[in-house]
């Protein structure tokens, strides 16, 4: 079966709750532009070729907007979707009350796992359709715009597998598979594990035939150890929580929240990528479990460090609070 008949199907009474890809759309117009180019070559007498010309503006004025439009939709809505059921999830007995008060009424565990699974499965789905169309481009066009589309969606933010839900969902249905707790009747999903290469951690994905896999490093690039309490910046990358802190130069007290807006990530240089930093709750759950006496260790270690930090912090309050104080008086 062609994927993009798969990718229709696949979507099929879900456009409704999830924004769709113009997929055959976007494919329609580039078979139409080369048609009409190969035509133009044959009018003209010129050699006849396979390839519209490179930054063909029919495509490139018609088919990137779209994309970013679409890309943009289905990130988006993704983002808010995964979020809202990790939210769920992880809420105590009261803010599920609440939760269900504000109209979140799915509630059950095993329709939360259902749910997880088919968001994952559509934010895959969605990155095999995106790299399709960016292949297609290039192939007819005989260019590398098409991943220069895709390196400015990175840094855009709408490139899908850099989801810090994506690698949060992953870790919830981890989790829910292992849990003692999980009833029979749970949805299993079997495309996702946590591995270990040489005692090095990664989460991967391995879905639709094998046609896209996707694999999550867990080692921390500040510290070279198993990423701790870790959060995801915007730019997708994961640090422990400490060592995001060290980089963007802040503390602990303060969090990522207060660091420069001309901040860097440290691994791909990136600016701006720590005011939206995301913890990652579900993936700590999943590493406390799968490597508990390393977790230990660094728990032992990071106590201390953020005990001196909080103690720091509130003798530098108490001095400056001192210090307006005085001023105040002698005024």
């Amino acid at each position: 079966m062609k994927f993009c008949k798969e990718y229709r199907q696949y979507m099929q009474g879900k456009e409704e709750t999830l924004p769709v890809l113009g997929f055959k759309k976007l494919k329609k117009i580039m078979k139409k532009c080369r048609r009409d180019f190969r035509c133009k070559k044959n009018i003209d007498g010129l050699h006849n070729s396979q390839t519209c010309p490179d930054h063909c503006p029919v495509c490139d004025g018609t088919i990137f907007p779209s994309l970013l439009k679409d890309m943009s939709s289905v990130v988006g809505s993704f983002n808010e979707q995964a979020q809202k059921l990790l939210e769920l999830h992880l809420a105590s007995g009261f803010q599920k009350y609440f939760l269900w008060l504000r109209g979140n009424r799915q509630s059950d565990h095993t329709a939360l796992i259902q749910k997880g699974k088919d968001l994952v499965s559509y934010a895959l789905i969605n990155a095999i359709a995106i790299r399709k169309i960016l292949k297609k481009y290039d192939k007819i066009h005989d260019s590398k715009q098409g991943q220069t589309f895709k390196s400015q969606a990175q840094s855009m933010r709408i490139e899908i597998l850099q989801s810090p839900w994506l690698c949060e969902l992953l870790a919830f249905l981890i989790n829910s598979r292992e849990s003692k707790v999980k009833s029979e009747k749970a949805p299993a999903f079997e495309g996702c594990n946590l591995i270990f290469n040489d005692g090095k951690p990664s989460l991967t994905c391995e879905i639709f035939e094998s046609i896209i896999k996707l694999d999550i490093d867990l080692t921390c690039s500040i510290c070279l150890e198993t990423v701790f309490d870790p959060v995801s910046l915007t730019c997708g990358h994961i640090f422990c929580y400490m060592c995001a802190c060290s980089v963007a130069s802040v503390t602990i007290i303060d969090g990522l929240k207060a660091a420069e807006l001309k901040g860097k990530c440290p691994l791909c240089r990136e600016v701006g990528v720590f005011d939206g930093a995301v913890h990652l709750d579900e993936l700590n759950i999943l590493l406390s479990q799968s490597c508990h006496e390393y977790w230990e260790q660094r728990h032992q270690r990071e106590r201390a460090e953020r005990i001196q930090q909080a103690k720091q912090y509130w003798e530098n309050q108490c001095l400056a609070l001192s210090a307006r104080n005085q001023a105040t008086s002698s005024s």
